[in-house]
């Protein structure tokens, strides 16, 4: 690839990742519209590893308390650390669930600008509606469970483009009454396993396909991702702390529009995107 097309999918891939727009319908509209070949899977392997280097280094702390708290809970003790590496643990089941069933069954079947556009339109109102009308006075302290685990079935929808990992995982969060920053909070922190999990099993197909090499593709990707990712973070947090989700919610309302208009018009095909 060029460094063009290397910068532009690093780019939206870290800038899309973790705000609620869906950054694997992006992916898609971006290589549909520019006509960017496919990245191959160590490219994706290297963009996820920026991205999820980021996440790291964002919430060092808690990452910090959740291995300390591991290593605690190895050791007999409980404590917040472990406690929280539990609801992280049981939010991830339903994903990997959904994961093995997509994978084995499903494929690329949703990855159609169809299903993208109704999907970024339909899962908008529910983020919407959950920020304007629920309370906002829990914290991640207080999460059970059973809540993860409706947050983690939420994670499981994010397997079909458009509508969002982190859109959904704080659209249920928000519903449940988390405020924003906690839901953000604890959508980013669940992205730990999942995007872990997703670069560990793609590695695994790596290693078998025999692909290993390293190149220098690889690392200007995944150090652009990172930069995106690392600049994106601390701004919608900060965002949020002062304000609500609207933005994302009108975003996602005109994209639906724009990718309908394309459909309608001939501009966009909606046949299956490469990637």
């Amino acid at each position: 690839m060029s460094f063009f097309q290397i910068a532009v999918l690093a780019l939206v891939q870290g800038i899309t990742e973790f705000l609620p727009v869906s950054s694997h319908a992006h992916l898609i509209i971006v290589r549909r519209l520019l006509g960017l070949p496919e990245a191959g899977l160590s490219f994706d392997i290297a963009v996820h590893v920026g991205t999820l280097a980021a996440v790291v280094v964002y919430y060092r702390r808690d990452v910090w308390l959740m291995f300390t708290g591991l290593l605690r809970l190895i050791g007999g003790r409980a404590g917040p650390g472990a406690r929280l590496v539990g609801l992280i643990a049981v939010a991830t089941i339903p994903a990997v669930i959904a994961g093995y069933l997509v994978s084995r069954y499903v494929g690329e079947r949703f990855n159609t600008i169809p299903v993208i556009a109704w999907t970024t339109v339909l899962f908008a109102i529910p983020l919407y509606l959950a920020d304007k009308l629920c309370m906002t006075l829990r914290r991640v302290d207080h999460m059970t469970p059973l809540q993860a685990l409706v947050i983690g079935c939420g994670q499981a929808l994010a397997l079909i483009p458009g509508v969002s990992r982190s859109g959904i995982t704080m659209t249920a969060a928000r519903i449940m009454g988390y405020e924003r920053t906690e839901a953000v909070k604890f959508s980013l922190l669940m992205s730990i396993a999942a995007i872990a999990g997703a670069a560990v099993l793609d590695g695994v197909d790596l290693y078998k396909s025999g692909d290993l090499h390293m190149h220098s593709d690889l690392v200007i990707g995944a150090g652009l991702t990172f930069i995106a990712a690392l600049a994106v973070i601390p701004m919608l947090v900060g965002w949020l702390r002062r304000a609500t989700f609207a933005p994302f919610v009108i975003y996602r309302l005109i994209l639906g529009a724009i990718l309908f208009a394309g459909l309608y018009s001939g501009w966009i095909s909606a046949g299956a995107a490469p990637g």
